[in-house]
């Protein structure tokens, strides 16, 4: 069976990296693209800031085309032993374009509100997650400018995240995922 790539796109805090952890535990590999530039960023001694990795998330698409994160990680795709492989964080059609060159791939879009995903961001507090609204509505302006909009508009599937548990989320894409696979 070739593999089948899931890529989860939506906005920051609406619930892409839940899923994939959780999918994760149930057998599927699991690469995470912000993990890609946040790698990137160790290389060039960059401290992991929301800013850095911001300015260097433009950079290499700058440098090296829009698919270029994408880029990044083809090799763990290729060499990954699951037949499923979850992409958490796609932010364009340009990446898209460049997984579709290595296998069947699906888009699952993550919906969750403005509160909601801030209210996400500050339990999660990774290095790199905003600290206050300003932060936050940087770093939303920064996604769509990015093309993150049309990545979700051409999703196969969407999930609403605003009133979901944490198994009920997971639950909700690994029946999305089984579904796809027939």
């Amino acid at each position: 069976m070739p593999k089948l790539i899931v890529c989860l796109t939506g906005m920051p805090g609406a619930g892409k990296s839940t899923i994939a952890s959780g999918l994760q535990q149930k057998g599927f590999t699991s690469i995470n693209m912000g993990d890609a530039v946040r790698s990137e960023a160790k290389r060039r001694n960059l401290e992991p800031t929301g800013q850095n990795l911001g300015r260097l998330m433009l950079d290499l698409r700058e440098k090296n085309g829009q698919g270029a994160v994408a880029e990044l990680i083809k090799d763990q795709i290729i060499n990954s032993k699951s037949d499923v492989v979850i992409i958490d964080g796609v932010r364009s059609n340009a990446e898209i374009e460049v997984l579709k060159k290595i296998a069947t791939v699906k888009l699952l879009a993550i919906h969750a509100s403005t509160n909601t995903r801030f209210n996400f961001l500050t339990v999660r507090a990774r290095s790199d997650d905003p600290h206050d609204r300003t932060m936050f509505d940087e770093r939303d302006s920064r996604e769509i400018g990015v093309g993150i909009s049309a990545s979700i508009a051409l999703a196969d599937e969407t999930i609403s995240n605003n009133n979901l548990t944490v198994s009920e989320l997971i639950d909700t894409a690994y029946d999305l995922i089984q579904k796809w696979l027939k």
